[in-house]
């Protein structure tokens, strides 16, 4: 009992210590003048309890935020109606345009950009996005984000039914001038069923030698930015077919148009400031796996990670590439999704994003399916009825 109470009180020190780190306390003392704190919300003006956005129907957008100025987003929380299981999340569609652009500088799914993938639901917490109880239906964001000529803020409902309900928190600081060097937020949503080589699938040289891959030009891309500024973080989701370890593939950050990446790294879970093939669910205010498959065989299913460079941003002056390899060399076949998050000095397109029918997930590979390729292995190798599987 005694050695549980100091636990406890190792852990608390730890927390707090963490979030004195984490959050600028100093400056809340600062008194800041010229600067008006604002809200948009989806209250009843009528003063009764009907506190929201009702039904947007399939193929509707609706603008939820248009205001002209300068200030900065400081607070967004979400939560829609249905639940996740019936409303998937990943066809509700988010975009945010700054300073009167008529292009989005963010353009996401509302489930993946807030942390939650194949419309799944799950609670999970870090320093910018978080997703809360009730099992991950409140969505929230604590990104800065910054605009000197307005802000608008459209959803879009692609999916099948209507959104009966959208709850919705968006606070800012309303201000007479934007401070000076203050870049405009963007994110981006991407996704792809990543091509194995014509040779076939390969890792930890089971088939085969290692390939090569020198320049990474086959990588999975996060995002491909213009500009100067810098890249904050990824949320990434990475659904595997096989029970193989999926991460073995390094992250390249290609940097202002060079050909040999600054930044590469050394594996995926490394990227992701975890080791040795991780399955175990862990969430820190820069990094963590809030999503894994810890209850499958090896690494098969679905596993979410996250990496905010809120210490260590990545710096760029006029581009940046920011890349990582599916399986070593690009060796595997993965479907993999993800919305990076960065900031450069002026507001721009981020461009478009995989439409409806290029957003479906894969299907998970179940017992059924293994026991049919276990078929297949033991016809070509004679069919011999006591066959284990290990034989070569």
């Amino acid at each position: 009992m005694k050695k549980m109470f100091f636990y406890s009180i190792a852990f608390y020190l730890w927390a707090v210590s963490v979030h004195a780190q984490t959050t600028d306390l100093a400056g809340l003392a600062k008194i800041r003048s010229g600067v008006r704190s604002k809200r948009v919300s989806s209250y009843d003006r009528s003063g009764g309890n009907g506190d929201n956005v009702y039904m947007i129907k399939p193929g509707e957008s609706r603008t939820i935020l248009d205001i002209k100025g300068a200030g900065i987003i400081t607070h967004i929380w979400f939560t829609l109606a249905p639940v996740p299981s019936t409303l998937n999340r990943t066809d509700v569609i988010l975009k945010m345009y700054w300073d009167g652009k008529e292009q989005p500088s963010v353009h996401s799914p509302i489930g993946p950009f807030f942390g939650q993938g194949w419309n799944e639901s799950y609670d999970y917490s870090a320093l910018p996005l978080t997703a809360t109880p009730a099992g991950g239906t409140g969505l929230v964001s604590y990104f800065q984000m910054p605009f000197e000529k307005g802000a608008k803020i459209v959803i879009e409902n692609q999916a099948d039914i209507a959104i009966e309900a959208l709850y919705f928190y968006i606070d800012y600081e309303e201000m007479d001038k934007l401070p000076q060097d203050m870049g405009r937020f963007h994110a981006w949503f991407n996704r792809q069923v990543t091509e194995a080589p014509e040779e076939g699938e390969n890792e930890w040289e089971s088939i085969r030698k290692f390939d090569k891959n020198p320049d990474g030009l086959k990588n999975y891309v996060f995002a491909d930015i213009k500009g100067d500024g810098q890249f904050v973080g990824v949320n990434y989701y990475v659904q595997n077919p096989s029970i193989m370890w999926y991460g073995e593939g390094d992250d390249m950050f290609f940097i202002d148009g060079e050909k040999t990446p600054s930044l590469h790294g050394t594996g995926t879970e490394d990227y992701f400031n975890t080791s040795w093939c991780p399955k175990t669910p862990y969430s820190h205010p820069y990094f963590g796996y809030p999503r894994v498959a810890s209850y499958e065989t090896g690494w098969l299913y679905r596993t979410h990670c996250y990496r905010f460079h809120i210490a260590d941003p990545i710096h760029f002056s006029k581009s940046l590439k920011a890349t990582i390899e599916h399986g070593h060399a690009n060796g595997l076949t993965l479907d993999l999704a993800s919305v990076a998050y960065w900031y450069t000095r002026e507001a721009t397109d981020v461009g478009p994003i995989p439409d409806k029918e290029h957003r479906k997930f894969m299907p998970g590979i179940n017992a059924n399916d293994m026991l049919r390729w276990r078929h297949e292995w033991r016809k070509a190798h004679g069919n011999k009825p006591t066959l284990w599987g290990n034989e070569k």
